[in-house]
């Protein structure tokens, strides 16, 4: 059973720095493609940034500069480090694990990043 895991989620002021971490379990982690969304209140889940184990990354354009996602195969555990935190990316944060070798998607729960003074 794949489970996915996401920590790092805190309050910070703005202009803060936080990382995310999300572990997956339960896969080969071997041909797939890795994404963090994010929802606010009141607003529909958006897509951050995604990752392939190919390399292939991707941000939404609210992030970029600011946000790095990375992955580790041998931990099996993808990475967003934010920094230049601002109000506005008050979410709680969630990844996606796409396995491409079955074409299935599963989501982790969310870990709550909410940027305030």
């Amino acid at each position: 059973q794949v489970q996915l895991v996401e920590s790092g989620g805190a309050l910070v002021q703005p202009g803060g720095s936080l990382r995310l971490s999300c572990a997956v379990s339960g896969s080969r982690f071997s041909i797939y493609a890795m994404s963090w969304y994010r929802q606010a209140p009141g607003k529909q889940r958006e897509l951050v940034a995604s990752i392939t184990n190919g390399g292939d990354i991707n941000y939404a354009d609210s992030v970029k500069g600011r946000f790095t996602i990375s992955s580790s195969n041998a931990k099996k555990t993808v990475y967003l480090q934010m920094n230049s935190l601002k109000a506005e990316d008050t979410a709680v944060y969630y990844c996606k694990y796409r396995d491409m070798s079955t074409d299935q998607s599963y989501w982790g729960r969310g870990t709550q990043v909410t940027v305030s003074s």
